[in-house]
């Protein structure tokens, strides 16, 4: 058996990519993450800033006066300023949102910007973690260095947010529609991320859980307007001429940092087609994920689903908002380890674990974000879970 066949069955079975290695490349991973969030850091606090202006410009202002200048784009380079960076980003986010970022305004920017990146990365990992129960150290190592937790911390985003939000709901939902139902609701910070939510529970008839979305929805707007005041809310729509401003570029790097069909469509074919492209996928995508609760082995089999056809069903994505992704690649790790791996099946994961920060640092130089490519990967590979699994030995 010469070289190339002997490299061809050792990727397709994996057999090598055992426990110990595991741990070894996750942990080279992590240690490679230190200097770079150094430089991010750095720039983030010195000249080049960071999207965390929004939020820390937003705590401040909630601090100073009527909440409802978060939305005033004078007021908001005001409070931004005190950071030192010179830059300025726009914040966009309803006003539920303002909950999180309140406490922010009581720190010094550069101290702000440590404590949500690193915490945030911390609260995703112990509701992560849980996708993998019995993992072991090779599990929560590879986990804590999911390439898209890393992209999150570096831009100190809220997709930390959002993913803990997402992969809890979906692991809560066999124990508890209520609980499942009220996290989904919290959603409401970023309601593009739940696009699918609704008819996916609907689909697996949990009524329970849809009620106790909408009630927590709700429940979480009123409380915004008590707190914050009717007139934030009656400010938040001017947020939406920023959005509109950005989604109408015709060029530069806006639809690069995306990670949407939407966005590499538009690249190639322009706005119209992306429009139509985008629309068909999303249909597609939403419909699979119904669909797949014919089968779909457990609720959270039913939720990797979900949240795989969530990349590819939003339009308006970045790669910062996809540590949720955890969830349908380490449900896929789990189902190998118990049932069998398949062919290539441990090279494809592979594959789509790095695919965030590849994608992204590969973007800007080809000239496109590739991310939709692996994202219908991980759907197909959750999507044919549905075959029954051949019998095999369990493989680390």
């Amino acid at each position: 058996m010469d070289r190339r066949t002997q490299l061809a069955q050792a990727l397709r079975s994996g057999t090598w990519l055992d426990a110990g290695r595991v741990r070894v490349y996750a942990a080279m991973v992590l240690v490679a993450y230190a200097p770079m969030m150094l430089k991010v850091y750095r720039e983030a606090t010195g000249t080049v800033g960071s999207d965390f202006l929004a939020f820390w410009g937003a705590g401040r202002l909630q601090l100073s006066g009527p909440a409802a200048r978060v939305y005033d784009l004078v007021a908001e380079h005001g409070a931004q300023a005190a950071s030192g960076t010179g830059q300025m980003v726009a914040y966009v986010n309803p006003p539920p949102y303002l909950f999180l970022t309140a406490p922010l305004g009581l720190m010094p920017y550069a101290t702000a910007w440590l404590v949500w990146a690193l915490m945030g990365w911390a609260i995703w990992f112990l509701v992560a973690r849980r996708i993998l129960p019995n993992g072991g150290a090779a599990g929560a190592l590879a986990i804590l260095a999911f390439p898209d937790a890393y992209l999150s911390a570096s831009h100190a985003q809220n997709g930390f947010v959002t993913g803990a939000l997402l992969i809890a709901a979906v692991l809560t939902l066999r124990r508890s529609q209520m609980l499942s139902g009220a996290l989904f609701g919290l959603l409401v910070i970023k309601p593009h991320l739940a696009l699918l939510v609704p008819f996916w529970l609907a689909a697996g008839r949990k009524w329970t859980a849809i009620a106790a979305a909408a009630a927590s929805a709700a429940l979480l707007c009123i409380a915004s307007l008590l707190v914050f005041g009717i007139d934030t809310w009656r400010a938040y729509p001017q947020s939406f001429a920023v959005s509109q401003t950005l989604m109408a570029q015709t060029g530069g790097e806006f639809f690069l940092r995306m990670c949407t069909p939407y966005a590499l469509l538009h690249v190639l074919f322009g706005a119209t087609a992306a429009m139509i492209g985008q629309g068909l996928i999303t249909l597609i995508t939403g419909a699979l994920a119904c669909l797949y609760w014919r089968r779909a082995p457990s609720d959270e089999a039913a939720g990797a689903m979900l949240l795989a056809a969530t990349a590819l069903a939003s339009p308006y994505l970045f790669s910062y908002d996809l540590p949720f992704l955890a969830m349908p690649v380490f449900f896929l790790v789990g189902m190998g380890r118990d049932a069998g791996w398949r062919p290539w099946e441990k090279m494809a994961l592979v594959a789509v674990w790095a695919a965030p920060l590849a994608t992204r640092a590969a973007a800007l130089p080809l000239g496109l974000n590739l991310m939709p490519l692996p994202a219908f990967v991980l759907l197909w590979l959750v999507w044919s879970t549905w075959a029954p699994q051949k019998a095999s030995a369990p493989q680390e």
